[in-house]
């Protein structure tokens, strides 16, 4: 079913809304955004829902991964995941350079 979201700013839903929701658009799957997960993403309702989040360590302070997924023609996902730059100045500062054609 339906419920209100803990933080009061939207509303959750159970497995039996997504799998409906699945079914009735004939979809494989829902991705959804905008959640912290720890590890990038995270799947639930038994496969048929997955979280991707995209800014690590989120806040600076919550030590998470970040995922991007690329989905393939067959609608296989393959999650990319990915952790926070280095801090400024700790030597691995990337070097911008302007491209010769810009000259």
């Amino acid at each position: 079913g339906w419920g209100v979201s803990p933080r009061g700013a939207g509303y959750t839903f159970g497995q039996d809304v997504s799998e409906q929701f699945i079914h009735t658009n004939g979809l494989k799957f829902i991705m959804r955004a905008h959640q912290l997960v720890s590890e990038g993403y995270c799947w639930a309702h038994e496969g048929s829902v997955v979280t991707v989040f995209s800014a690590p360590n989120y806040c600076y302070r919550c030590g998470n991964l970040a995922a991007i997924c690329e989905i393939d023609e067959y609608v296989s996902c393959n999650f990319l995941k990915f952790e926070h730059a280095p801090p400024r100045g700790t030597g691995t500062d990337v070097k911008r350079t302007v491209p010769d054609y810009f000259l």
